[in-house]
């Protein structure tokens, strides 16, 4: 990396600068658009949707946390980067309720601009002629080159067609850093050519997960704010507020000191950075969102059963969120928790026996089982 953008002191303790928090406040925007696409439709359909728009809103945002963990923010260029790539984001972030709809191709040349404009500054600009950085960030402009033919190729038509093109752009997007970006012609790249400032990389993840409850505080809030504020109301607001406080619990009391271990040591680390934070943090994000969701709907009808794909929504939410954790912990210790894997056990009985309850208890044994798995710890 050129020594002008380069981050200056030492690496294992560079914290995120504020124009990074700046910029994730597009993020914050995007996670309510992504939580209000799946409200809106209860469907499977509208599920793989709202899938699909959160792995791109995602990876545009990975993307960018680990170029700025080499690039300082500091630096006029990149702060004119930093700022093109929120003005990016934001018309992504306001595609998104229609991103199958009229605003499909608004949404994938928006993606595709963050994408693309990124990896040519850093290419072109960033880094020096002949540089192990620019070879990097040149591979990775010509895979999203190539995804972006079928992110626009998607924009340009409708219904099933658009999601299956933009699932093969995502299919190569997600596939290409675990094998490292490959070229015909050119030599394979080592995992280890990329370095990582740890402390900087560990803060960045945990503060978009603070980001994403944060979206559930709001969300419930609002919500309530809506409603006549009775006793089942306030309760239900008050579970899903205990809910929200397990999800902060069981993530910065266990994961993220699992993802700051597993960057210990030079050996493999890029892999398992990429494995725990790249792959493994989305899944965190998505529980977050799906659980904001369900709470939303406690709070609209809490003495009411819920219906079937309501309770699924209810129940998916905890769930995925302690699914992804036992993934990441299976990653990072090789062992299987087995407190989640019994949480994970006991939302699945909910899901199959809550029909008949009032959806306030429901809402309930969730925060109850994910505070005994916080507890336990």
């Amino acid at each position: 990396m050129n020594g002008r953008f380069r981050r200056r002191g030492d690496a294992g303790t560079q914290r995120a600068a504020t124009l990074e928090l700046f910029y994730d406040l597009v993020f914050v925007f995007a996670i309510t658009q992504v939580s209000h696409l799946v409200l809106g439709h209860l469907t499977w359909s509208a599920a793989g949707q709202a899938a699909i728009v959160l792995l791109a809103v995602w990876w545009s945002w990975n993307y960018t946390t680990w170029a700025t963990n080499e690039l300082d923010p500091e630096t006029d260029s990149v702060r004119l980067l930093l700022i093109a790539l929120m003005l990016g984001s934001l018309l992504m972030a306001v595609a998104v309720p229609h991103a199958f709809g009229k605003h499909g191709l608004l949404f994938a040349v928006a993606y595709l601009a963050i994408q693309v404009g990124r990896h040519a500054f850093l290419t072109f600009v960033a880094a020096d002629r002949g540089s192990v950085e620019r070879e990097q960030a040149g591979r990775i402009l010509v895979w999203f080159l190539a995804g972006g033919v079928f992110w626009v190729a998607g924009g340009l038509v409708e219904g099933g067609s658009r999601a299956a093109l933009w699932l093969i752009a995502l299919a190569l997007d997600y596939i290409a850093p675990l094998v490292l970006f490959p070229l015909p012609g050119r030599p394979r790249l080592a995992a280890s050519s990329w370095h990582l400032a740890t402390g900087h990389f560990a803060e960045r993840f945990g503060l978009i997960v603070i980001a994403a409850i944060g979206e559930t505080i709001i969300l419930t809030g609002a919500t309530t704010a809506e409603r006549e504020l009775d006793a089942a109301t306030v309760a239900a607001f008050v579970t899903a507020f205990a809910g929200s406080a397990a999800l902060w619990w069981l993530y910065f009391t266990s994961t993220r000191e699992l993802g700051e271990r597993s960057l210990d040591g030079e050996a493999s680390r890029t892999g398992r950075a990429r494995d725990v934070y790249t792959y493994g943090h989305v899944l965190i994000v998505a529980g977050i969102i799906v659980t904001a969701v369900g709470d939303e709907l406690v709070i609209a009808h809490p003495l009411d059963p819920l219906g079937r794909a309501e309770l699924t929504v209810v129940v998916a939410g905890p769930a995925l969120f302690l699914l992804a954790q036992l993934a990441l912990q299976l990653r990072a210790t090789r062992r299987l928790g087995r407190a989640r894997l019994a949480a994970i056990a006991a939302c699945a009985a909910l899901g199959l026996l809550g029909g008949s309850v009032p959806a306030l208890l429901v809402g309930a044994a969730l925060v109850a089982v994910l505070v005994a798995v916080a507890l336990r710890r």
